[in-house]
């Protein structure tokens, strides 16, 4: 089990967590969720000693990781998908792991099997794409057969097969008794694979829930139907008790024509019924239901830390620059792709940057000859 009590740290004036307190149950997979510069990361190195704490506890199993007699069999982790020495082949990294950690060298062959990288064991980690990183990383968390895994992101960088395999993954050792924390700060893929849900914003947990009771608390009933007539939807479902029946705007999913009412509050058969007994066209009757990622949206707006507008500027004006927030002393973006400027020795689209390399290089020849 994963303990993180009342825990604080600050970076310089920055408080990146204040007071965060949550537990990863064994048997469960919980989600760990937020917005880019929300606390997640401070909070899962400060677990894994990689940070000292201002204050507050992070415990694996009732004991600080600096405690911890064989880490690598209490905890797996990935933080870092580039972790790995750039000249070192696949199977060295992991062997170096593993003697270093009195692991049997079959263990090796072991996770290299499961997370499929065998093909590719021998050639040299400086050389893998960013899903190739991710599956290394992984096979190196999972090195000890640890009771606990801590997996930051592990989807960035996979294909949707790969994305289902870390969704299994998780599932599987959580079925086993053990607990897993899953940080992301995708909603819909957390919701997949989650039993529970910490939500973190600005350093402070936002809320803490079960997948199941927030799934709940933000599904809705609502029924979408398109007709040629909607008085007559309106009159008859008049007499359905709890029945909330509107005009909405049409949608650029609904047919080419009819109106588009909206019924909320009652379940669909009874609706269906009503309407069938009653004779009234229809061109769409569907259910629809919120979106778990927009409700996750809405509560973590206000502790966004960086945000952006449109790339359609007010009013439809291309090229309006995004107002991205530069963490403090970032340096400002300037205008159009990079924030390199001509005249900087760099040239201002890759085709010219090309011949300035070029004509450079003419330059160094004419002055040695």
């Amino acid at each position: 089990m994963i303990e993180i009590e009342r825990l604080v740290k600050s970076f310089g004036t920055k408080k990146a967590v204040d007071q965060v307190s949550f537990k990863a149950l064994n048997g469960r997979v919980t989600g760990f969720l937020g917005p880019n510069g929300a606390g997640k990361s401070t909070t899962m190195k400060a677990l894994l000693g990689l940070i000292r704490p201002d204050s507050g506890e992070a415990l694996i199993d009732g004991r600080p990781f600096s405690r911890l007699s064989s880490p690598m069999r209490s905890v797996g982790a990935v933080l870092d998908a580039r972790s790995a020495h750039k000249g070192m082949t696949a199977y060295a990294h992991l062997r170096s792991l593993a003697l270093t950690n009195g692991i049997p060298k079959s263990r090796v062959d072991e996770v290299i099997d499961v997370t499929g990288i065998a093909s590719v064991k021998n050639r040299r980690t400086g050389t893998f794409s960013l899903g190739m990183s991710q599956r290394l990383s992984i096979a190196a968390a999972l090195l000890g057969d640890p009771h606990n895994l801590v997996l930051d992101e592990p989807v960035n960088g996979l294909d949707p097969e790969g994305v289902k395999w870390v969704r299994e993954l998780c599932r599987y050792y959580a079925a086993q008794g053990r607990a897993v924390l899953l940080s992301s700060h995708l909603m819909s893929e957390v919701a997949l694979t989650a039993d529970d849900l910490v939500i973190i914003g600005q350093g402070r947990i936002l809320r803490q829930v079960s997948v199941a009771r927030f799934v709940d608390e933000h599904s809705s009933h609502g029924i979408r139907i398109v007709t040629p007539d909607p008085r007559r939807v309106h009159e008859a479902l008049a007499g359905l008790g709890g029945a909330r029946v509107q005009d909405v705007p049409r949608e650029s999913g609904d047919p080419a024509e009819g109106y588009a009412v909206m019924v909320d509050g009652v379940p669909m058969q009874p609706v269906a019924q009503i309407l069938a007994h009653n004779q009234v066209v229809m061109y769409r009757f569907s259910q629809e239901q919120t979106s778990l990622e927009d409700a996750y949206m809405e509560l973590t707006h206000a502790s966004a830390e960086y945000r952006a507008k449109p790339p359609m500027g007010e009013g439809g004006e291309p090229g309006r620059q995004s107002d991205v927030r530069q963490p403090s002393g970032g340096r400002q973006p300037g205008s159009g792709l990079s924030d390199v400027q001509p005249g900087d020795g760099q040239a201002d689209d890759g085709r010219s940057g090309i011949r300035n390399r070029t004509g450079r290089r003419a330059q160094r020849r004419g002055t040695r000859r």
